[in-house]
Parts: C-alpha cells; structure tokens; sequence
C-alpha cells in the first residue's frame, strides 16, 4: 500500500472513531440534535473514503468518482447545518442547496476532462470550498465568541484555502495521475490526503470540545438554577456574590444585599393550594429579576426566601429598590385566584462593610428581615441604622398590609 492509500485508511478510520464519538455525545444529550448532525457528517465521510478505495478498481470509475464526491459535498454540508445549530443561526437552506446543485451538475459533465485539467480540478475543489467558507461565515457572524470558536473559524477558512490550492499544487507536484488507479501512488495524493487529515481531524477535534464545553456549561447551570423561579439557587448565588463582595472592597464602592421573605406563605399554600403557591413564587422571581439592576445578582435561596446582592448600591438605594418590590409584589394580581387575593413580602436590607465576610452580611440582611417579620410583615427594615431615617420611596404606601382573601 503506498503512503497515500496508508492515510487513506487512517482517514477512514478517524472519521469512523469521530462518527462514534459525536453520536455518544447526541446520546447524552437528546435535546440538542447539534452531535448528530456532526455524527451523521462523519459517517458520509467514511463513504466518500470508502468510494476512493474502489476507484482504481473500477474499469470504469466515473460512477464510483461522482458519488465520492456527492458524499464529501453531503459531509461538508451536514457540517454547517451543525455549525449553525450550534451557534443559533438561521440554517443557509436555500444556499446549501444552490452550492450542492450546482456543484452535482458541474462535476458530472467536467469529469471526463483530462484528470491534469485545471478546469476540471477547480470545478472539484470549488464546492468543496465553498462550503467551507460557509461555515467559517456562521461562526463569523455569531455572537459570544470565545477562543476555541474563533479556532474553528480559522481552521475553516484554511480549509477553504487549503481546498482552493490544491489544483495548483498538482500542477506543481506532477498532478493527480492519468486515471484514477494512477492517483493513490502520486505525490499529489501524499499532500491531499495528509493535509486533509491534519484539517478534519483539526475541525472534529475542536467541535468536540465545544460540545463538551456547552455540555459542562449546561449542567453548571443547571446545578446553580433554581427550576421554579428560574433565578439562581443559593450555592449559584453565594460563588457569584463573593467575587462581588471582593471586588466592591478593593474598589472602594458601595454594595448591599437584601433578603426578602414572601408573608404566610404556609397559609397561602394551605387556603389555594401548591399549584397556587408555586405560581405565587414564580411571578415573585419574574418581578424580582425583572426590577434588579443589570449587575445585580438574584436568587432564591429556598421555599419562600430570596435573595438580591446589589453592586454599586448603598443602603439608602437598597431601600428604595425593595419598596418598590414590596409595593409592586403587594398590588400584583394572578390569574386563577380571586381578584381580591394579594400577597405581600417582607425585606431585610444590609450594606456591606469593606472588612465583613459574606456570611456577615447575610446575617444581618436575615437579621433585619426578622425585624420586618417582628414589626408585623410586609415592610423593609435596614440592619444598624434607624429605619425612621430612610428616604421612602415614592410608592412605599401604596400597597397596604393585607392577607390573602380567605384567610384569618
């Protein structure tokens, strides 16, 4: 076997080993078909090197040439239909199917050219091309980019270029045989395919990892969400807030945290039902998440408690925050309860201090929100200083203490 027929097989034999792997990965995440498409990609590349070992078999090998080439065309095409899942972009249907077309057609009525034509070797390596450049183009224009992306786009676009040299490097290198049997022991083939080699296993490579990266992503975010709010939960709150805590201490600026408790939540779950209860704590999440600032950190931290670390925000800004939850929670109405049904919640408010830890100051946000408790629910006291000395925000009457409908 010569050297090109050896990496032949090798080439056969990797995209096999890639095929396996990015189905097994489609496996453990049946909700993204982004593995698969890259499974099925490499499965239509050992066809298309499976078709280039019955070449110099064939006394005839223009069938056996075409499909070849329709198989690698179909890999490079299933690749960028991967690609854009992956990056959330609009799959390029109607390109694709043009390129592919075209591509088919060209290369069917160019392949009984002379083999050392350049016409004929630029209409092969084109398409081929083509569809790289479109995958480098969907990376390109996706947003959240970070180094192992920006990888994958280079390594298409020198692909592309890769594809695009490889007419003139048969010119250079002797060409690519005078038939098909001829090809597999030319220098031509040696480049060819040990380049082709470097560059696929380059592209596997690095979309495994990808995929595995959004994978490990995915269930970090998962082990640090709350599925009920959809807000963090308190282990993916307390790694968040403590980089926070550091770098509000270093800089010199102020921070505040605030613990909120929704009021007789028990009786609320007891008098309407879970059902209720849950939906009560969803819409709390949503508005809570929805008034925090952009840099504000949000969580609940368990049953009815919640939590909200706000950068930049001193105690008097904190306060006016959680009036204006306390006011907008206490006039919020929802669907399926009586319309005279209104919850309301309790706010404990705390600003950092420079030397204090994290635990510190959660305990004396929980702290004042036990006060608020004390003094009978549904207000906002601030831990260490005289409450009476606060700004009020502007709707802080508004929402009058009441218990749900129904309740005693």
């Amino acid at each position: 076997m010569s050297g090109a027929g050896f990496i032949l097989a090798i080439n056969m034999f990797v995209a096999g080993l890639f095929s396996v792997a990015f189905f097994l990965v489609a496996a453990n995440n049946k909700s993204d078909r982004v593995a698969s498409w890259f499974g099925l990609a490499y499965i239509f590349g050992v066809g298309y090197f499976v078709f280039e070992f019955l070449l110099p078999l064939q006394i005839d090998p223009k069938f056996t040439g075409y499909l070849a080439f329709v198989a690698f065309l179909l890999a490079l095409a299933t690749v960028n239909i991967g690609v854009a899942s992956r990056y959330r972009m609009a799959v390029p249907w109607r390109l694709l199917g043009a390129v592919s077309a075209i591509s088919l057609t060209v290369n069917w009525f160019t392949f009984d050219l002379p083999r050392d034509s350049l016409v004929r070797m630029v209409a092969y390596q084109a398409p081929y091309a083509a569809m790289q450049l479109m995958g480098a183009w969907i990376v390109f224009r996706s947003r959240g980019r970070q180094r192992m992306d920006v990888g994958l786009l280079v390594i298409f676009a020198l692909s592309a270029v890769q594809f695009m040299s490889k007419p003139f490097v048969a010119l250079v290198t002797g060409g690519p045989g005078a038939s098909a049997q001829d090809y597999i022991g030319t220098q031509y083939a040696l480049y060819s395919q040990s380049l082709g080699a470097v560059l696929s296993v380059a592209v596997g490579l690095l979309m495994l990892m990808i995929l595995v990266r959004d994978l490990l992503t995915d269930l970090t975010a998962r082990s640090e969400t709350d599925p009920l709010s959809g807000l963090l939960n308190r282990r993916g709150f307390e790694d968040r807030v403590e980089p926070g805590l550091l770098a509000a201490g270093k800089g010199g600026v102020p921070a505040a945290m605030v613990a909120i408790d929704l009021d007789n939540f028990k009786r609320i779950n007891d008098t309407f039902g879970h059902e209720a209860g849950d939906r009560v704590i969803r819409t709390f999440g949503h508005l809570l998440r929805s008034a925090a600032p952009q840099r504000s950190i949000v969580a609940r931290m368990g049953g009815e408690e919640f939590a909200i670390f706000l950068p930049g925000a001193n105690l008097s800004a904190a306060r006016l925050f959680a009036e204006g939850m306390r006011a907008a929670f206490g006039n919020t109405s929802f669907d399926g309860l009586p319309e005279s049904a209104r919850f309301t919640a309790s706010f404990g408010i705390a600003e950092h201090d420079s030397s204090e830890s994290l635990s510190d100051l959660r305990h004396r946000a929980d702290g004042a929100l036990y006060a608020a408790k004390r003094a009978g629910r549904d207000r906002v006291r601030a831990a260490d200083h005289d409450i009476d000395a606060m700004p009020l925000h502007p709707m802080a009457t508004s929402a009058p203490t009441r218990r749900p409908a129904g309740l005693s």
